[in-house]
């Protein structure tokens, strides 16, 4: 049986530039009053560019939170009022200077719904127009463009460990 947890009062505990921070107390049938510790984001996407020659557009950056650079699709935060798709056009201009005259939804999902309602919307862009990047002030990465059957390669070695990028090239090879 499946049981819904009723909110009871809620705490907002830190408010930053990308994420907030709440804890809930909620109401648990028989088990009285219990907290919740909620990373609220506004949700991003994730872009598999496919270039003509069948190359796929990887970008590498360093990630604080995991100390270490990883390959990774181009993606972005969504701001505020701005829809997903429009995120994922202006997401894959700005990281790779490229423009999609063909871009669909291919799967959204929640990265970890146990702490975060983080929900991450994954695109598949194809013929594409090359143009220049222009990144963000405080964004620092490399383009590179990657035969499409080495980047199969790259998540069965793990190469590839992150997970929006494992999804969205894992479901793009079902596509293509």
């Amino acid at each position: 049986m499946i049981i819904e947890e009723q909110t009871v009062s809620s705490d907002r505990i830190y408010t930053g530039k990308v994420i907030s921070l709440k804890v809930d107390t909620v109401e648990v049938p028989k088990k009285g009053y219990q907290k919740r510790e909620i990373i609220e984001h506004p949700g991003a996407v994730g872009i598999v560019a496919i270039t003509d020659e069948n190359k796929v557009l990887l970008v590498r950056q360093y990630r604080k939170a995991v100390e270490k650079v990883l390959w990774e699709i181009p993606a972005g935060k969504l701001e505020q009022g701005e829809s997903p798709k429009d995120c994922a056009i202006r997401e894959l201009k700005e990281e790779t200077g490229y423009s999609a005259n063909n871009i669909k939804l291919i799967h959204k999902f929640y990265t970890s719904a146990g702490f975060s309602n983080q929900k991450i919307y994954v695109y598949l862009a194809t013929d594409l127009e090359k143009g220049e990047c222009n990144l963000d002030e405080d964004e620092f990465l490399e383009l590179h463009e990657v035969d499409i059957k080495d980047v199969y390669e790259m998540i069965d070695k793990n190469d590839i460990e992150d997970a929006k990028t494992s999804i969205g090239l894992l479901l793009a090879k079902e596509l293509l």
